[in-house]
């Protein structure tokens, strides 16, 4: 939007409404209230769908960090912790027997 000094009154209010009518500044200002005007002008967050649409891909992740597991290039704590767990309750003998190795499959082979 130019204002020129020798412009006539229709003409600068003219130019006004042709700003206003376009989404541009209607009057003349400086850098700092125009970087807010670039702010507030900017497409929302929340509806640019470069950030709104955007979904990791977490079973290739998943896929990945489990063949890292098993190869001892990553180390997952937690699943380290189950997998202990398991192993002491198998020591203990506390685990469910499997389908046909309970008391009574026992009991059968003993009689």
């Amino acid at each position: 939007m130019n204002f020129l000094p020798g412009m006539s009154n229709y003409a600068t209010r003219m130019t006004r409404l042709s700003a206003r009518i376009f989404g541009e500044v209607a009057r003349p200002t400086n850098n700092k209230s125009m970087k807010v005007v670039r702010i507030l002008s900017a497409r929302p967050k929340d509806l640019d769908p470069y950030y709104v649409d955007h979904y990791p891909p977490h079973p290739q992740y998943s896929q990945l960090i489990a063949i890292l597991r098993e190869h001892g290039l990553f180390r997952d704590e937690h699943l380290d912790f189950k997998e202990e767990m398991v192993r002491q309750k198998i020591l203990r003998g506390k685990v469910k027997p499997k389908p046909g190795q309970g008391k009574r499959a026992k009991a059968r082979e003993v009689a």
